[in-house]
């Protein structure tokens, strides 16, 4: 069953869909963005490009190695969440990993402002309803 889920849920987040990124804030309320994002499967790895000074990278900055977030994934009563640790990095070829991801993903390339900085999420439990074939739903831990 785990590849079938697996397989699902990679083609699911392989379609050109935004998203929602949910971090924390300091004071422990959950900050909830759109955004589009990538997920490598083989590696258990999610990407989300932005700005250094936007509010989702300022949150996982402060939170340190134990932030966790969840980035959805809906398409009408499907859906997808994939939760994890996150950290944010601006080195350039982590960069440049996460913008050809994306432009592979949508077609074009991000936004590129000066202070680019990727999010990546090391997930380690994915959740989802109505995209593994015969399951309903359920949790599957990569």
């Amino acid at each position: 069953m785990t590849d079938e889920l697996a397989s699902t849920t990679r083609t699911f987040l392989t379609r050109p869909h935004a998203g929602t990124f949910t971090t924390l804030r300091p004071d422990g309320t959950p900050h909830v963005a759109p955004v589009r994002f990538t997920y490598d499967a083989a590696t258990g790895l999610a990407r989300v490009t932005t700005r250094a000074g936007a509010r989702k990278a300022r949150n996982v900055a402060a939170a340190g190695p134990a932030a966790r977030v969840a980035l959805c994934q809906a398409d009408g009563f499907r859906w997808v969440t994939l939760e994890g640790t996150a950290a944010v990095t601006d080195d350039p070829a982590r960069l440049a990993e996460a913008v050809r991801r994306y432009t592979a993903r949508y077609r074009e390339s991000p936004p590129a402002p000066r202070d680019l900085v990727v999010v990546e999420i090391a997930v380690d439990r994915v959740l989802g309803l109505n995209v593994w074939g015969g399951v309903n739903q359920g949790a599957f831990r990569p």
